[in-house]
C-alpha cells in the first residue's frame, strides 16, 4: 500500500448547504473515501487527529468541495470521523489493517451502505417473522442456526451459512419483497459478510461465539413471537457487524 501525503477534512458548517447535486453518489467521492481510509489505517491520521480545513484540502486534491463533502459524509456514517461544529473534523476510529486485505478493491464505500440498508430492512423482516412465522418457516430458521452452531464449534463459520439464516428470517416474514430486496444486493451483502467473518476468523475463537450469540438472540426473540425484541436484536447484530468491519 502506498502512503498518501494529502490531508483530509471538512468544514461541518458547510455541510448543511449541500444542494441536490451533492447528494448523488459519486465514484470520485468513493475513491476519495478510500484514500482517506488508507491514511487512517496507515496511521498517518491516528484517532484524535484534527483534519485540515475543507477548502485547503479540496484545492490540494483537485476535487470539488461537494465531492469531498460526500466522501466525508460517508466516513461519518461509518463512524470513522466525527465533526465538531466550529472546530473541524477528527478521526474517531482506526479499522483493522486486515480490512483492506479482505475487502475487494473499490468495494469498501459500498460496505457501509450495504450494512445501513440491511439494518433497516432486516430488522423489520425479523419483527414480522416473529409475528407471522409458520412451523415450516421456523424449522428453516432453527436448522440454519444449528448449522452455524456446528461451524462455530469447529471455528469455521461460513458466509453461506450466515446468509441462509438471514434469508430464512426474511422468508418467515411472509412478504416476498424482503427476499427480493435482499437478493437484489446478494453480491454486496455476501461481500460484507465475508469481510466481517474473515476479520472475526483472524481474532480469537471467542469472537465467532460472540457473533453467534447475536444470531441466537434474534432467533430466540422470533421463536417467542416478540417482534420488538426481534427487531432490536437484528438491528444490533447488523450494526455490530458494521462496527467489526470499521471499528478496528
Amino acid at each position: 500500500m502506498t502512503p498518501h501525503s494529502r490531508n483530509f477534512a471538512e468544514d461541518p458548517d458547510q455541510d448543511d448547504n449541500d444542494g441536490p447535486e451533492e447528494l448523488r453518489e459519486s465514484p470520485l467521492a468513493d475513491q476519495v473515501y478510500e484514500r482517506i481510509l488508507e491514511r487512517i489505517i496507515d496511521g498517518d491520521c491516528p484517532p484524535g487527529t484534527r483534519l485540515p480545513a475543507e477548502q485547503a484540502f479540496s484545492a490540494e486534491l483537485g476535487v470539488s468541495r461537494p465531492v469531498l463533502r460526500q466522501a466525508l459524509r460517508q466516513l461519518r456514517a461509518d463512524g470513522l470521523i466525527q465533526s465538531r461544529r466550529g472546530s473541524g473534523s477528527y478521526v474517531q476510529k482506526r479499522p483493522d489493517r486486515e480490512m483492506l486485505r479482505f475487502a475487494p478493491v473499490g468495494s469498501i464505500t459500498d460496505l457501509g451502505r450495504t450494512f445501513e440498508f440491511r439494518a433497516t430492512v432486516e430488522s423489520e423482516a425479523a419483527a414480522l417473522a416473529a409475528e407471522r412465522w409458520q412451523p415450516e418457516g421456523m424449522a428453516r430458521i432453527e436448522a440454519a442456526l444449528a448449522t452455524m452452531d456446528r461451524t462455530v464449534a469447529e471455528g469455521k463459520m461460513a458466509a453461506k451459512d450466515d446468509e441462509e439464516l438471514h434469508l430464512a428470517i426474511c422468508a418467515a416474514a411472509g412478504n416476498h419483497y424482503f427476499l427480493d430486496a435482499r437478493r437484489s444486493l446478494h453480491d454486496q451483502i455476501l461481500t460484507g459478510m465475508n469481510v466481517a467473518l474473515s476479520l472475526s476468523h483472524a481474532k480469537p475463537r471467542a469472537r465467532l461465539a460472540l457473533v453467534q450469540g447475536e444470531h441466537r438472540k434474534v432467533v430466540e426473540a422470533i421463536r417467542r413471537r416478540d417482534g420488538d425484541a426481534a427487531r432490536d436484536s437484528m438491528r444490533t447484530h447488523i450494526e455490530n457487524a458494521r462496527q467489526r468491519v470499521f471499528g478496528g
